[in-house]
């Protein structure tokens, strides 16, 4: 089974992130995709841009789509690390994880700025960004 992830390449953490799963996909199961590329849209129709900035979005093989937090942990558990997040899919703690994760989603500019000092990537820093960015 193969899982393509759709992130922001904009956002230091996400990208983080993806850097670290890069470094465990040796089988290869992952791609990325960031959402921010100019021809994203003409290659990924079906994946809105603006949603997928909302919430991290993450498309199984046969089409199946994940959303969130189910897609960090089928990342995860696709390169064999990282078992603890499957605690964050239990159903008590599920529902408080989700609304976590939709808190750092809608925040996580602020909250990059505040853990490494970085808002967005270099080139939106220096205002030479040419991606259109959803302002939500």
């Amino acid at each position: 089974m193969k899982m393509t992830l759709f992130y922001d390449g904009t956002c230091p953490l996400c990208v983080a992130e993806m850097d670290q799963l890069r470094h465990f996909n040796t089988q290869g199961s992952l791609r990325f995709e960031d959402i921010t590329q100019a021809d994203f849209s003409h290659r990924y129709p079906d994946i809105s841009p603006s949603a997928a900035s909302a919430i991290l979005h993450g498309k199984l093989e046969d089409g199946t789509l994940l959303l969130g937090l189910d897609v960090t942990h089928k990342a995860w558990s696709m390169v064999g690390k990282k078992r603890w997040i499957g605690i964050l899919r239990w159903p008590l703690i599920r529902f408080v994880a989700d609304k976590a994760y939709l808190f750092f989603a809608r925040n996580r500019y602020r909250i990059s700025y505040l853990l490494t000092g970085k808002s967005r990537c270099e080139p939106c820093q220096q205002g030479t960004c040419k991606i259109e960015r959803d302002p939500h």
